[in-house]
């Protein structure tokens, strides 16, 4: 099931469903959502499939998926990061960095759990939480500027934050 940024499932339906942003060599990168229990190769199908750049050996496709993960499948000849990083309100899946990055230790707009974004200056967690939402209403931040468009974030909480963060 392909589930765009802006398209809700029924009310029912929500506790059901994991929702998982699916990024790297695939057909339609982006958030989707599959039902509770999927493995890695139903998001996968869910953001349209492996393209023809994918190294699907390198991934645990049997894996099982959790709300709010973020599955990267790398392209051919591309050092492979962990496949799936941060559910939220917990820590980080083994073998995963979670919202941390490897470069320098800024915290990762598009993984990182409320929780982990309420630990940067200025940032409570009501500005957390809205963060989180706007990233599920519209998908992943394509830059870190493009927090700027979060209610409650201003230029000074820019100029804050900007050092901090990552996409």
């Amino acid at each position: 099931m392909k589930g765009g940024a802006n398209e809700a499932p029924e009310p029912h339906d929500r506790a059901q469903l994991l929702t998982v942003h699916v990024a790297g060599a695939v057909k339609n990168p982006g958030i989707v959502r599959v039902p509770s229990g999927a493995r890695v190769f139903d998001a996968i199908s869910a953001a349209g499939g492996a393209d023809a750049a994918a190294q699907l050996d390198s991934l645990n496709l049997a894996a099982l998926v959790e709300d709010s993960a973020k599955i990267h499948v790398p392209r051919t000849g591309e050092v492979a990061q962990s496949q799936i990083v941060g559910p939220v309100g917990g820590a980080p899946t083994a073998g995963s960095t979670g919202a941390l990055t490897s470069a320098g230790g800024k915290i990762n707009l598009n993984t990182a759990t409320a929780e982990e974004l309420d630990t940067l200056p200025k940032v409570g967690p009501v500005l957390a939480k809205r963060i989180v939402e706007w990233r599920q209403q519209h998908g992943p931040f394509a830059s870190v500027e493009d927090l700027d468009a979060v209610d409650g974030v201003g230029p000074k909480m820019m100029e804050t934050l900007l050092p901090l963060v990552t996409v």
